[in-house]
């Protein structure tokens, strides 16, 4: 079916459906670190809810032993108004709301507002604890130490 542009949505309406219907997970947060979108992928890939989700803490998502990295680069980018990464997708530790601690990789951005001010970051993300895994199985076994004397 052609497109026709009479019957397509507003932009705003689109970028909305898009950001919701994402096969990635999408979460955003604003200044204070507090979570404001989260979208059906998030669901799948951390286990909380939108209800659960929204509202609170990036802690939530965030391992215990790497918050303090987390939160550092966080308030980095803020200030600096650029992420560390550039929007390359990395791999990183996660925790999934059942307790599991995730492989995940994630890309990282900033939201700015029509003045150009930073309101926040973005961050899309899918599963890849299975690859990790199976990476991490596939490396061949180091070999035993030689004996000293």
């Amino acid at each position: 079916m052609p497109f026709d542009p009479a019957h397509a949505p507003d932009a705003v309406t689109l970028a909305a459906a898009i950001a919701e219907q994402s096969p990635d997970a999408i979460v955003f947060a604003d200044r204070d670190g507090v979570i404001r979108f989260w979208n059906d992928a998030a669901e799948a890939v951390f286990g909380w809810s939108k209800a659960e989700a929204l509202g609170q803490n990036l802690d939530l998502m965030v391992p215990e032993r790497l918050r303090a990295a987390h939160w550092a680069g966080f308030d980095a980018a803020l200030a600096s108004g650029k992420t560390k990464h550039s929007g390359k997708a990395m791999t990183t530790r996660s925790l999934h709301k059942d307790g599991r601690r995730l492989y995940v990789e994630m890309s990282f951005g900033l939201v700015r507002d029509a003045a150009g001010t930073v309101i926040g970051a973005l961050a899309c993300a899918r599963d890849g604890t299975e690859a990790a895994l199976a990476r991490a199985a596939a490396r061949p076994a180091a070999p035993p130490a030689a004996p000293t004397s």
